[in-house]
Parts: C-alpha cells; sequence; structure tokens
C-alpha cells in the first residue's frame, strides 16, 4: 500500500479579489484507516486541556492521555472569538474523527466563505469540482516522481481555475474597495515616520483607483500589472520601513563555536555580496552565495547535546533505546559531512528506534461539532 504524502493540499479561499493560488498545509496521516474514499466520521466525546492555539484549531491533551488536534473550521470568526479558548483551559469537545489535516476543509467550509449571491446551479457545480479537486489530494504520494507530481498539481490547478471563474464575478459583485487613504493607512507608514513624496503619493493614489478599476472589470491580469507598479514606487519606502539587518545582527541568531577572525571577515563580505545580489534581483548568484555561507557557517555551529535534542519531543523515550539512541546521535555528529551516505544511514536507524513513540503520541484529528466551556455551548452557525 502507498504512503499518502505528507505535503497535504487545500483549496485556499479567494479572500483577494484576483488571487488564485493553491496553499499547502504541513500535515501528517492520522490512525485512523479509511474503508472507502470517504472520510471516516466517528462522533465522540472529548475533554482535556488546551496545550496550543493555532487560528481555527488547537492542540489539545485529554483525559485519555491521548493527543488531539480539534478542528474549529465549521465555526464563525465571530464564534471563534467569542470562545475566548486559552493555553491551561479544560474544554469538552464533540466531533467527528477524520484521516487528514485536509479533510478538515469540507464543502460546506468551503461554501461558509462564498458570497450568498451565489446561485444553487453554480453551488452545484462548485461542489462536483471541489470534490475532484479532494480526490486528486488523496492521490497524491511520497514515492510519486517529480513529474508524475507536476502533472497531479496540473490537474489540481486546472479546476481550481474554472472554480475561480464561477466565483470572482461574485466576489467583484459583492466588493467593498477601500478608499486610497484606507488602504494605504493599513502599510503603517506615518505611524514610523516615514513621509511618502507628494508626487509619489499622488501617482500612488492613481495607480490604486486604476487597479480598483480594472479589478471591477474583471481584467486581472493589467489589475496584476498595476500593482506590480503600485510597489515599486513604494519600494524604497519598505526598505526604510524593513532595513536590512547588519552583518551583526544577522550573525546573533548563530552560537558559533571557535571562528576565526578571517573566516568571519569573509563571512561579513558574502553578507554583503547577498545584499547586494538581492538587491540586483539576481536570484542564481544570491542561491550560490548563501550556499557557500552557510557551508562555512555550519563548520562553526555549536551542536546540539543528545539531551537538548530530545528535549524537543513531548514524550519520554525508554531507558534500553534512549542509550542506542544517544549512541547513534554521537556518532552522527563525529562524522565528516562529506561522509553523507553513512550520516544517512546512522539518522534512519535513529528514527526507526524512535517511530514507534511517534505512533503513539501522533494526535488524533477531530473535526469539532460541538464545544462546551465554562459552561457555555456552542454550535457551528
Amino acid at each position: 500500500m502507498k504512503t499518502p504524502i505528507k505535503k497535504s493540499w487545500m483549496i485556499a479561499s479567494a479572500l483577494t479579489i484576483g488571487m488564485a493560488v493553491l496553499t499547502p498545509l504541513q500535515a501528517g496521516a492520522t490512525s485512523v484507516e479509511p474503508t472507502t474514499d470517504v472520510t471516516v466520521q466517528i462522533e465522540q466525546q472529548i475533554t482535556g486541556t488546551i496545550k496550543s492555539i493555532h487560528g481555527d484549531g488547537i492542540e489539545l491533551k485529554g483525559r485519555d492521555g491521548k493527543n488531539y488536534y480539534i478542528s474549529f473550521y465549521k465555526f464563525s470568526e465571530e464564534q471563534l472569538e467569542q470562545m475566548n479558548l486559552v493555553e491551561g483551559q479544560e474544554i469538552t469537545v464533540e466531533g467527528g474523527v477524520v484521516e487528514d489535516y485536509s479533510d478538515f476543509y469540507t464543502f460546506e467550509v468551503y461554501k461558509k466563505h462564498l458570497p450568498k449571491e451565489v446561485t444553487n446551479e453554480d453551488l452545484s457545480k462548485l461542489e462536483k469540482m471541489f470534490n475532484e479537486m479532494k480526490k486528486l489530494e488523496k492521490e497524491l504520494y511520497n514515492d510519486m516522481t517529480e513529474a508524475e507530481l507536476d502533472k497531479k498539481f496540473e490537474e489540481m490547478n486546472k479546476i481550481y481555475e474554472e472554480m475561480h471563474k464561477i466565483t470572482k464575478p461574485y466576489y467583484i459583485a459583492s466588493w467593498q474597495p477601500q478608499t486610497f487613504e484606507e488602504y494605504f493607512g493599513d502599510y503603517e507608514f506615518s505611524e514610523n515616520n516615514i513621509v511618502i513624496a507628494e508626487n509619489d503619493k499622488k501617482q500612488l493614489k492613481a495607480i490604486y483607483e486604476e487597479w480598483v478599476k480594472l479589478e471591477k472589470d474583471g481584467q486581472e491580469e493589467k489589475a496584476n500589472e498595476k500593482m506590480e507598479k503600485f510597489h515599486e514606487i513604494l519600494k524604497p519606502y519598505f526598505d526604510e520601513l524593513y532595513p536590512p539587518l547588519t552583518f551583526e545582527e544577522y550573525m546573533e541568531g548563530f552560537e558559533l563555536v571557535d571562528i576565526p577572525a578571517e573566516t568571519l571577515a569573509k563571512l561579513k563580505n558574502l553578507y554583503e555580496d547577498t545584499r547586494k545580489a538581492e538587491k540586483d534581483d539576481n536570484t542564481d548568484l544570491l542561491n550560490k552565495l548563501y550556499e557557500e555561507f552557510y557551508d562555512i557557517i555550519d563548520q562553526y555551529i555549536k551542536p546540539q547535546t543528545f539531551e537538548e535534542y530530545m528535549a524537543d519531543f513531548e514524550f519520554e523515550v525508554g531507558e534500553a533505546d534512549s542509550k542506542q539512541l544517544k549512541q547513534l546521535y554521537e556518532e552522527i555528529l563525529k562524522l565528516d559531512k562529506k561522509e553523507q551516505e553513512k550520516i544517512d544511514e546512522k539518522w534512519e536507524a535513529f528514527h526507526t528506534i524512535l517511530e514507534p513513540y511517534f505512533k503513539a503520541n501522533k494526535e488524533v484529528l477531530i473535526s469539532a461539532s460541538k464545544l462546551s466551556i465554562n459552561g457555555q455551548e456552542y454550535l457551528p452557525q
């Protein structure tokens, strides 16, 4: 049986007029075994403590000792605000077990973000295409070749483009664009004492108003060109708002050991060259310089101890396994980086020992249909 690919893909709702993309969501498969192509739904009730909060989902430690990821996709943003969830809080959730993170994003969830004017006929077309997209998602596997993956993503993009053609007129019809002053105020230049030249501001306002008109006329390509021009004018001001880090500031993020002064000087020259390559938009040179920069850095980074490395895992490893893992870890650190094949073999043995622990502590994925917190119950609206 093939292993599902770890990078699940979800259809991104068109929150901005003119955008049509596929958004990746990093996710692994859960322990639920599908019996058909339809997502498995098993209603459960779980009480536990919130470990962490991720926008419209939470990680929960159940009273049963299991780890859960609870999705609140079915609930509105207003409801999520009312819940006022905080870490350490105890809650009770009812919902269905799903196979994969992408299964949280059902057509019902997608439909909630569509303009209410979408006709039943178009909704039927969209649902059919949405389900085709989800089917293609399920056909993505880790052992696919690059060409096979490209072909699959090309199919998915074609479907998305067809969906976008249906939805865009509705978004345009219901779109109430901000005034230039409102839109420009979001950049927060004035709050940071950055003064925009009067001539630039006039150009920006004219371009913005042309962009709005082109978007309303459905001329997406020309609208995108206008927005590119808009950001070209703003680039010097963005550079002032977000100045690049100096070499010294950049290096503060590394914990280096015994680095010679002449090597540090070479790194500084490389760093300054990367800034120039970035300014010149020379991507090939930029990648080459960064590769050289990090090849040098890697030689002087202080490695984590085994204990520090293992501290990142939420589970404890048995004494015998821990002893084997430590031995493998320290052997890996001693190997020359040129001995990549041996390094890979050691890491494979390391992760083989850890695999049962990962399986035992894997999160159960729950699509919430009811939440009880502090005596208050919430149902999807």
